[in-house]
């Protein structure tokens, strides 16, 4: 059996790296992040610009990582809106104290 990192080059999960989210391989940038530049509808040249650390096969390999994990990286996806962590937090204290949260 192949593992999931022989599988993704370019792809790697660490505890102490983003909360253990999947990230482009020697860097902090999430793969839910390329994708949702992608979704978005950011082509992989516009992507690499973007992030000057990483190429063209670190983006295709986060792409293959994606629809290797589709519904992982969906759950991250919406888990990063503002709409879900405002819901996620309805009611916390710490809510009331917060000037952008309380713009909202």
């Amino acid at each position: 059996m192949i593992t999931s990192s022989k599988l993704h080059l370019y792809v790697e999960s660490s505890e102490g790296i983003c909360g253990g989210e999947p990230v482009l391989t020697g860097t902090r940038i999430p793969v839910k992040i390329v994708i949702g530049w992608f979704k978005r509808g950011k082509e992989v040249d516009e992507i690499v610009a973007m992030y000057p650390n990483i190429n063209h096969a670190m983006v295709y390999d986060a792409l293959s990582y994606y629809y290797d994990h589709k519904e992982e990286v969906d759950k991250l996806l919406k888990e990063n809106t503002i709409e879900y962590q405002l819901k996620r937090t309805e009611g916390e204290g710490w809510r009331s104290q917060s000037y952008i949260l309380t713009k909202t």
